[in-house]
């Protein structure tokens, strides 16, 4: 907790000794803590609630998101739609619109500002709800923000908790989730709503494994339009589902999602909404692996950018990664949540950008499955900090190794340890 608290306020993103040293030892009491075998899971429970109101009044200090999801909050309080208007117009046109919008504005920082909201509509609905309680308050409105976190954090203990269970696992695996660093620094500290989104998520999984189709399609909904990534698991769930129950499922999932969507859709929301997404794959470069090998290999061999053809690229390996997956046939759901993981993985794997926590769906789908791979990952993950100094940003190559090269090694050695397993069931 004091560790927790040192980090909460009193650590700055471009210090990067203090920020290794302590995420270091907080990751190893966190592997200490789990390793005990006399712990009772409700006194971990507790631990985990503890620690997460470690940071109640702390500003996050790692990510300046927090800015854009008040601003985006305040705006539509204000009856304008953050999908048409993008901060740096506003601030021409009306720069006295809401309180503090020029502290939200700066604090946002101008990559944010020049574009339109990225946020799907239920990303939004915590955005108001801060802005409706903490009106004229920053800090107000990012205590509200991380309560629902906690919230969603204690959804995914419970809902987690009872799959397990059904699937008769030990339900000491979500302690490895609740309670690792990387979640709690990321999702409390850092205020991101992946905990939100692996809320709604794994309750359609328990749904799914349950038999409650329409549950599972609402709540797989509800996911998406949170964050858009639980769109790459939908074609999966055709296994587990078969055809009729699938077409009723997918038609369920679209139609709530886009009633979601229906107090945004005016004048030019898709045109936004898609050039907004679209940045991710054509202009946005971060922290990524196999992208940056294959970029380097393009350009020395053929002299040509390989990001304004991601998209494309992207689309079609995960295609054929849900096609292989599909044709495997398995129906158990153990069998869909380690498909799903395969999938995150390669899509993160070649994207152009991985930020920290994008990372934490592979940690909590891991804990369904025998793989510990993500577990690594969210220690190594913490080095691509190392790119922010004070007033830039730059990568190293060698940092990027340091964190992909454990992850890989572990990946290649527990796939090779599964195909000896199957070998031996086979003989």
């Amino acid at each position: 907790m004091v560790l927790y608290a040192l980090w909460a306020y009193d650590l700055e993103r471009f210090e990067h000794f203090t920020l290794l040293t302590l995420y270091s030892v907080l990751f190893g009491c966190y592997y200490l803590i789990l390793r005990q075998v006399k712990i009772k899971e409700q006194h971990l429970t507790y631990l985990a609630l503890a620690l997460r109101l470690v940071f109640i009044a702390a500003i996050p200090n790692l990510s300046q998101d927090f800015y854009r999801f008040i601003w985006d909050g305040r705006l539509i309080l204000s009856g304008l739609n953050p999908y048409l208007t993008t901060p740096d117009n506003l601030m021409i046109s009306q720069p006295n619109l809401f309180p503090q919008m020029k502290t939200l504005f700066e604090g946002m920082g101008a990559l944010s500002a020049e574009h339109y909201s990225n946020y799907p509509p239920l990303h939004q609905l915590p955005f108001i709800l801060a802005a409706i309680i903490s009106k004229h308050s920053i800090l107000g409105s990012v205590v509200i923000l991380r309560l629902l976190l906690i919230g969603a954090d204690i959804g995914i203990l419970f809902f987690g908790k009872k799959l397990l269970r059904k699937l008769q696992l030990p339900t000491m695996n979500i302690y490895w989730f609740i309670l690792n660093p990387l979640v709690i620094v990321e999702l409390t500290g850092n205020l991101h709503f992946e905990g939100l989104m692996l809320f709604f998520f794994v309750m359609a999984l328990y749904y799914v494994h349950t038999q409650k189709w329409h549950l599972a399609a609402l709540t797989m909904a509800l996911s998406i339009a949170v964050k858009l990534v639980p769109i790459l698991s939908l074609p999966l769930f055709l296994n587990k589902l078969g055809w009729k129950k699938s077409i009723r499922f997918y038609l369920t999932v679209g139609i709530v999602f886009m009633l979601l969507f229906a107090p945004f859709l005016k004048d030019n929301f898709f045109e936004n909404y898609s050039a907004t997404i679209g940045l991710w794959f054509s202009k946005f470069e971060f922290n990524a692996s196999f992208y940056y090998l294959l970029n380097w290999g393009v350009e020395t061999i053929l002299n040509f950018e390989l990001i304004h053809s991601m998209g494309v690229i992207v689309v079609s390996f995960i295609g054929l990664q849900i096609i292989y997956q599909l044709l495997q046939n398995k129906t158990k759901t153990t069998a869909l949540i380690t498909t799903v993981l395969w999938v995150f993985t390669g899509y993160y794997l070649i994207s152009t950008t991985v930020h920290p926590w994008y990372i934490i769906s592979l940690l909590l789908l891991s804990i369904f499955t025998p793989f510990k791979f993500a577990k690594v990952w969210s220690y190594t993950l913490i080095l691509s900090y190392f790119a922010y100094h004070q007033f830039s940003v730059e990568e190293k190559g060698v940092i990027l190794c340091l964190e992909y090269l454990p992850v890989l090694g572990v990946l290649a050695w527990e796939l090779w340890n599964q195909r000896m397993l199957r070998k031996l069931k086979h003989h």
